[in-house]
């Protein structure tokens, strides 16, 4: 048989089977005087056995050792790791989904991607339009990045989140947006917001866990004048009651 007639028995391009020979998975049959490759029955059983190994998402090395008489490895050895390996890829597009499917369920400016367990806290948090609580996502989304697999921290958070009085604290802050550094419902409200912090929340954070240098000054110059004050004792509160 000529290379072409050998083709379309197996199933197969010209091209693919010169490659095979090129990058020395076959050995390229003998030729006739014209030039011509002349491939026999057990050409075309070798090349039947490529195109099986290759759909079934062998690399070429490896379809190398399945074709090895001898010093290659078992073909059991080698398709039962390929289906570890599928098996692994199905675990991994599962939790792929799992996790568009919690941010799909996240609410408006909700930022991502998050893990799942922060996906499913946001959207368990109240609609709302504050700025202050469109700001807290956004630093929710940084604290699950940097305190991966802490899921206790999140469970407290779902908590704190969840509670209505907490919106009510948001649209305080939200208020104090155009006012001076001595308005007199800045103390009160950084009371209220400490307040509001659960105790195993505190004891959750490490104490330098907001003390990075430069990122409590990066974080407070996201505010205003009046709300930095009131956002910075909040903070100074999880230096002082966080865990060692």
């Amino acid at each position: 048989m000529r290379i072409g007639e050998v083709a379309t028995l197996v199933g197969l391009t010209t091209r693919a089977i010169r490659h095979y020979h090129h990058v020395g998975l076959l050995l390229e049959p003998e030729r006739r005087p014209n030039g011509y490759r002349v491939y026999s029955v057990r050409d075309a059983v070798l090349l039947a056995r490529v195109r099986r190994f290759t759909e079934l998402g062998l690399s070429l090395d490896e379809v190398r050792d399945a074709l090895a008489d001898d010093a290659g490895r078992e073909l059991t050895e080698i398709l039962e790791e390929l289906d570890a390996d599928l098996v692994r890829q199905e675990a991994a597009i599962r939790e792929r989904r799992c996790r568009l499917a919690a941010l799909l369920a996240a609410p408006p400016g909700a930022t991502g991607p998050v893990s799942p367990a922060l996906a499913a806290l946001l959207a368990q948090a109240p609609r709302t339009d504050s700025p202050s609580a469109a700001k807290d996502r956004e630093y929710l989304t940084l604290l699950d990045v940097i305190s991966t697999g802490n899921q206790e921290m999140l469970a407290l958070l779902a908590t704190l989140v969840a509670d209505p009085a907490v919106a009510e604290l948001y649209g305080r802050l939200d208020t104090l947006a155009e006012a001076p550094t001595d308005d007199p419902r800045i103390a009160p409200l950084a009371a209220d917001l400490i307040a509001a912090v659960p105790e195993e929340l505190f004891a959750a954070i490490p104490k330098d866990g907001v003390a990075v240098r430069g990122f409590k000054e990066a974080l407070l110059a996201e505010y205003t004048p009046a709300q930095a004050e009131v956002v910075g004792r909040l903070m100074e509160a999880f230096a002082e009651r966080g865990r060692a």
